[in-house]
């Protein structure tokens, strides 16, 4: 007698947008995909809210500019009435709207996108849009479900507490789950030159939490150089909150300046960003070359470049995010005897970049994201263990 299969449950999505052709653009294209289902398509976040008990959705994409109530309003009542939901913030390009989705993952967002426009071709939204939705919405439900144990899906309920410093701590492994095992290195012993880090969903919270565990005085021991997958104007807000929360000089990478101890080089969106020689100094170098990893900026030149120029003084490390971007830049830094971190999984947003970074068996350590601010300041002040 076969036994019966359990149908696996389709991710929920919630569209809450105030352009009508929007929204049913998202529900058409999702209903193209497999293992999607629409509950909803709100006008406003007053009536989403009105809406979240009943549609019980996994993911919700939510606009930022909308009447009656807006994303960054409702966005906070959406998490407190339901704290395993995954919210993907969508907005204009514009600057207003970049300082606002920052304020948003602050606030527990999971992540966003900026809407198609000049710069935002329309097949590339929805690319990334579907992508987003099939890794958080995974998540989510496997979250929502009784006696679930997927531990990325905690950092869900957490991105919130990474921005203010208030931590929760990975939980003890679920009953019969693997222990994590990965092949790691030792640090190298050469001094710290330059701390490199990419990131990609998740990343902004987790990119701040970062360079204010390391502080003031060792971050300006060593450039740092940023590549976090965003788009045009969304890096030049993401480098001034950065600068703001770490007490730096921040700013997006322009092509030709001089690498500097003690400045956040943040990639521009849509651009690649490497560090090349030019004499005796180090450059910053920006080229519009195309996508690496489906991604632009990639972390895969930056880190290909830094591991050429600081060799074993490099230290990387691999944050939150989607992808396997940055896996063989890694192999790079290994290889020219540079160090490098990957977060771990429970306390990552996803853990497609980290994991793939500590799959490589080139990593020196795994850690939980509160670790490795003080992880780096003791690297930097010459420990080596």
């Amino acid at each position: 007698m076969t036994a019966a299969v359990t149908p696996v449950e389709k991710v929920r999505v919630m569209i809450v947008d105030d352009s009508a052709v929007v929204r049913g653009l998202v529900t058409r294209w999702l209903g193209e995909q497999p293992g999607f289902e629409v509950v909803a398509s709100c006008r406003t976040g007053r009536s989403a809210l009105a809406e979240l008990a009943t549609a019980e959705p996994h993911v919700v994409v939510l606009d930022i500019e909308m009447p009656d109530m807006d994303g960054l309003t409702a966005l906070p009542l959406m998490l407190k009435a339901k704290p395993d939901l995954a919210v993907v913030m969508a907005s204009t390009l514009t600057r207003r709207n970049a300082d606002v989705s920052l304020r948003c993952l602050a606030l527990g967002a999971a992540d966003f996108l900026a809407k198609p426009g000049a710069a935002i071709a329309q097949d590339d939204y929805r690319r990334d849009l579907v992508a987003k939705i099939k890794v958080l919405g995974e998540i989510a439900r496997r979250r929502s479900a009784p006696r679930a144990a997927d531990p990325r899906a905690a950092a869900l309920h957490t991105i919130a507490q990474a921005a203010s410093g208030r931590f929760l701590r990975p939980g003890p492994t679920p009953p019969g789950a693997p222990a994590p095992g990965f092949a790691l290195k030792p640090f190298s012993s050469a001094p710290v030159r330059a701390l490199a880090i990419g990131s990609s969903t998740g990343g902004p919270t987790a990119l701040a939490a970062v360079l204010k565990a390391i502080g003031v005085d060792a971050l300006s021991r060593v450039p740092i150089l940023v590549t976090q997958h965003m788009p045009a104007t969304f890096t030049a807000a993401l480098a001034e909150h950065l600068g703001a929360v770490s007490g730096r000089p921040a700013r997006e990478a322009t092509h030709g300046e001089p690498i500097e101890r003690g400045v956040i080089y943040v990639a521009p969106g849509g651009k690649h960003f490497s560090v090349v020689q030019s004499g005796a100094a180090l450059q910053a170098s920006i080229d519009n070359g195309p996508p690496e990893n489906f991604c632009k900026p990639s972390v895969e030149p930056m880190f290909r470049s830094a591991s050429k120029v600081y060799g074993s003084s490099l230290l990387a490390v691999v944050l939150t995010g989607m992808g396997a971007d940055g896996a063989a830049g890694v192999r790079m830094i290994s290889g020219a005897g540079g160090s490098v971190m990957a977060q771990d999984e429970a306390t990552s947003v996803v853990w497609g970049m980290p994991g793939a970074a500590a799959a490589t068996g080139c990593c020196s350590a795994v850690l939980p994201l509160p670790q490795i601010g003080p992880k780096i300041v003791r690297l930097l002040s010459g420990d080596r263990a």
